[in-house]
């Protein structure tokens, strides 16, 4: 039963890590994207949470993505007068989204992701041996 409860916390993991990873390809995807039309806001930053659940059928604490937030941080404004979408003062609103910052990110849920992958693969050895010693 404990190799269930481990194959389960780390598909988990993985879900998890997955849709952290969907949120943060969205924001990088629409780092240089400007407003759909003069005056109103640009793409603003999705932040993904995490949250803990009891798996009842195998009494185990799992991980699962929490709502995704909205980062309410300062546009970035740069001057570029002739741009379809300035202001009368000639500023453009771009997303509050950092590309470096977002790829920390990637690399960090790709890491996570890894090592779910790892410990379902350790598992799945650990059942192969243990049926291994029982044929034997």
């Amino acid at each position: 039963m404990d190799f269930v409860k481990s194959l389960s916390i780390a598909a988990s993991g993985l879900r998890a890590q997955a849709g952290r990873m969907r949120v943060l390809s969205e924001n990088i995807a629409n780092a240089d994207s400007t407003a759909p039309a003069p005056g109103q806001d640009p793409y603003r930053r999705r932040v993904p949470t995490f949250r803990s659940e009891l798996d009842r059928t195998l009494d185990a604490r799992t991980v699962a993505m929490g709502p995704v937030r909205t980062d309410t941080s300062d546009f970035r404004v740069k001057n570029e007068p002739g741009h379809p979408m300035a202001d009368a003062a000639g500023n453009v609103r771009y997303p509050n989204v950092n590309s470096l910052i977002e790829m920390t990110d990637m690399r960090e849920a790709q890491r996570s992701y890894e090592a779910n992958v790892n410990v379902i693969g350790a598992t799945r050895r650990m059942i192969q041996r243990t049926l291994d010693i029982l044929r034997a």
